[in-house]
């Protein structure tokens, strides 16, 4: 045992004395900030930038989806009252009433297309068809709009690994060059450089993660929305059949 104590003793020494070099080495913030390089600093500017994009597009569409979906909530009973009592007027003032709702804007597109020919005796077939393409433009153009920011999101979920591997890589080159021109090949002399490749890494890796899954999380968002659109513009157009059917009898 006292042979066996001994050897690992002086194998962990060599360890640590392999690690601290001539000097004492600090792998601190402050420290590793200092030795950045430019190639350093330009792949952490760029993944602040990333990380600030994201946190800002995150904000705005968490918020933008809650007030469109809670002024749908708020939009849909009163519309279908209105639509109820035949009241287009109203159905089309409401819808004007929640601008921030998705389902008021296909609503109110449809009801307008149509309202624009119900003082006809007959209201024909190509008419009704507007109307339905009316629906299916405010779909479309609502869609897009929902899903503004997503593609930068994806755009920094897929290309800031890439940028912290570029700093890496920098690193590491740095860290060779640094472990050719030193005469003590210990860890102090290549311990700068690594650290800056490690921390490039670990940096484009913590925004990479969270903008995919706030991509995925908002494009699922978006889907429901798009869902929930269609459903709308089935029921209005079913809506506009029967008022034509009414009117035909």
């Amino acid at each position: 045992m006292t042979i066996l104590g001994s050897l690992l003793e002086t194998n962990v020494l060599g360890f640590l004395l392999m690690f601290a070099g001539e000097g004492k080495l600090s792998f601190g913030i402050y420290d590793i900030a200092r030795s950045l390089t430019i190639p350093g600093w330009i792949v952490i500017t760029v993944l602040l930038l990333q990380s600030i994009y994201m946190i800002a597009v995150g904000i705005e569409r968490y918020l933008t989806y809650n007030k469109a979906k809670q002024q749908s909530r708020q939009y849909a009973p009163k519309v279908a009252q209105a639509l109820k009592n035949s009241n287009l007027d109203e159905a089309i003032n409401i819808g004007d009433k929640h601008k921030d709702s998705h389902l008021a804007m296909v609503v109110s597109s449809g009801l307008k297309e149509f309202a624009a020919h119900q003082g006809n005796t007959d209201i024909s077939g190509e008419e009704m068809e507007a109307s339905k393409r009316a629906l299916q433009r405010a779909i479309a153009v609502k869609t897009a709009e929902l899903k503004r920011g997503l593609s930068g999101l994806a755009t920094v979920g897929s290309t800031a690994p890439f940028v912290g591997l570029f700093g890496t890589v920098v690193g590491i080159i740095g860290a060779f060059v640094a472990l050719a021109s030193a005469e003590n090949a210990g860890i102090g002399a290549v311990g700068a450089a690594i650290a800056e490749a490690l921390v490039a890494t670990a940096f484009g890796i913590a925004v990479a993660v969270p903008a995919v899954w706030l991509f995925n999380y908002f494009t699922n968002k978006v889907t429901s929305f798009s869902v929930e659109m269609e459903n709308s513009a089935s029921e209005l157009v079913d809506y506009f059949i029967k008022q034509r059917t009414k009117q035909l009898s």
